[in-house]
């Protein structure tokens, strides 16, 4: 354990993910924010992307290019996809890398390629990085170099499946995975089916069968289940601007009772500072976590016999993303877990 200062830089600064990864370390003991780029913002203070943000010593905002990796110790990554890779490819070795893009997530250079249709920049790091979902891979966290955080859909869908999927309490070959999040999942540019008056006052479905996390969910559930597996995953876009809901629908296993899976999730999670089981009956709530760490978990029988419906709400920004990479941030340097997490949800 280690309480000293690391100087850090925040790369890809300017969108939501880096908003709420400054928000955060501002307030860590151990996180000494040195740089902080975006190359279309460049020059700017960092007040005059995000007003939040004012009356804090930050630095100005600079390009990736001109940031001096010498004084560096620590690099967040929230780049776009197939920006990060070229990055991190050219960083020292004596950095230590948490990457909240997807370049490093998929472990198969092969099926990165099909997913995000470019050749890997840096597959060689690809093999090396470390998946971040936390509580499932905390000792490999602790040793790497180069940390993958997951999606947002992932972390939920894996935190409630992976559990049960691993004591083989489900028919892992039939999942139903509906996922729905705030629109700050999808990224601060300028779209049209994010503005106020196409978003506002409905619902829709996106990516339907295509969604690039879908290989990611099946990744790590092929691991857990030491077969390969596809998942049947639709992602929608619902009007609030933070907060995820994934509701999945699973065949019980032979034998296997709703309370079988339940208490698993339960022993799996007990010690766990971020991960909570809701009391039978409730059903987890994005307005619980919003802003928070924490994910909200619970199980519920299914009107059709033989059938578990598994529910879990989390912070897309927070324990989707920033939040997640600021708590593989203390593991890698041997901080308590909470450190810098210790915000309650905003409520209401």
């Amino acid at each position: 354990m280690t309480n000293q200062k690391q100087r850090t830089a925040v790369v890809g600064a300017s969108g939501y993910t880096g908003a709420d990864l400054i928000r955060l370390a501002l307030r860590h003991p151990n996180i000494d924010i040195r740089a902080l780029t975006a190359n279309s913002h460049a020059g700017k203070p960092i007040a005059q992307v995000f007003p939040h943000l004012a009356n804090h010593n930050l630095p100005t905002l600079i390009k990736n290019e001109e940031v001096d990796w010498d004084n560096i110790d620590v690099a967040f990554c929230g780049l776009p996809h197939a920006t990060s890779q070229q990055v991190i490819r050219d960083l020292p070795d004596h950095i230590r890398v948490i990457d909240i893009s997807a370049d490093f997530r998929l472990r198969d250079p092969e099926l990165y390629e099909q997913t995000y249709g470019s050749a890997h920049a840096a597959p060689q790091l690809q093999q090396q990085a470390v998946y971040g979902l936390t509580e499932h891979y905390r000792a490999e966290i602790e040793s790497t170099r180069l940390v993958a955080c997951p999606g947002c859909y992932p972390t939920a869908a894996l935190t409630l499946l992976l559990p049960v999927v691993k004591q083989g309490l489900i028919d892992a070959t039939d999942l139903i995975i509906d996922a729905k999040s705030g629109l700050t999942g999808a990224g601060r540019a300028l779209k049209q089916n994010t503005l106020f008056a196409e978003a506002g006052e409905g619902m829709c479905s996106y990516a339907v069968g295509t969604h690039r996390h879908a290989p990611e969910i099946e990744q790590e559930l092929s691991l857990a289940a030491d077969q390969p597996l596809v998942v049947n995953f639709t992602p929608h876009l619902i009007p609030m601007s933070r907060g995820e809901l994934v509701t999945c629908y699973a065949r019980l296993a032979e034998g296997v009772s709703v309370s079988d899976c339940k208490d698993t999730l339960q022993k799996f999670y007990l010690n766990e500072p971020f991960v909570n089981l809701s009391p039978d009956g409730v059903t987890p709530h994005t307005q619980h976590v919003r802003g928070s760490n924490q994910v909200s978990l619970n199980v519920f029988e299914d009107r059709i016999p033989g059938r578990v419906i598994l529910i879990a709400a989390l912070d897309n920004l927070v324990k989707g993303s920033s939040g997640q990479a600021v708590q593989n941030f203390n593991v890698m340097f041997g901080l308590p877990e909470t450190t810098g997490l210790e915000q309650l949800a905003l409520f209401p």
